[in-house]
């Protein structure tokens, strides 16, 4: 990570503040973000997502992972097959709600858990060749959080993280992307 980049995450203090600076990452303002290689922006399939991933940060959503709906062949010419999916940290209970009425209103799947209270296993979100490759909704613990963005991030910030709701929100039919991202933007 570059030194400017470094002193942007360290100055984070809220979760507000994690927010602003991983939708500016997500919009190619930031080279680096905490737990992700540095000077990479976001993986070739989150381009068309990055306009509503970057809005839900500023809203209270702080987005940590995404992917596409994708039924295709694999590099490897094998079957690729993934669930629109997203996970992030919220703090705002009020916009845990609305966001839990808007998604399960059009059949999405939310799964909202805290480093205390870490129960679900995860769903399977990507089969790569039939086989189960990828999932998503299994809650960090507070030393995972703290690995993930304690090393360019303020205290207070990560205390922040430790103590949000993690979401995540998971598209049940395979493949499909139109419907996840425009309940989130409603959101």
């Amino acid at each position: 990570m570059s030194k400017a980049d470094r002193r942007r995450w360290e100055s984070a203090r809220t979760l507000a503040d994690l927010g602003e600076l991983m939708a500016l990452w997500l919009e190619g303002k930031l080279g680096s973000r905490p737990g992700y290689g540095a000077r990479f922006g976001p993986d070739e399939e989150t381009a068309a997502l990055v306009p509503v991933l970057a809005a839900c940060c500023r809203a209270g959503f702080v987005t940590e992972q995404s992917q596409p709906g994708e039924d295709d062949i694999a590099f490897d010419g094998r079957p690729w097959v993934q669930r629109a999916a997203v996970s992030g940290f919220i703090s705002d209970s009020r916009l845990l709600g609305r966001m839990r009425a808007v998604v399960e209103g059009v059949g999405l799947q939310v799964i909202a858990e805290t480093t205390q209270r870490r129960h679900h296993k995860g769903v399977v979100v990507t089969r790569w060749d039939g086989r189960d490759h990828t999932g998503f909704g299994q809650a960090m613990s507070p030393r995972e959080v703290r690995h993930l963005f304690g090393g360019e991030c303020r205290r207070q910030a990560v205390d922040a993280l430790v103590d949000a709701w993690q979401v995540t929100v998971i598209d049940p039919v395979w493949g499909r992307n139109d419907v996840l991202w425009p309940a989130l933007r409603a959101v």
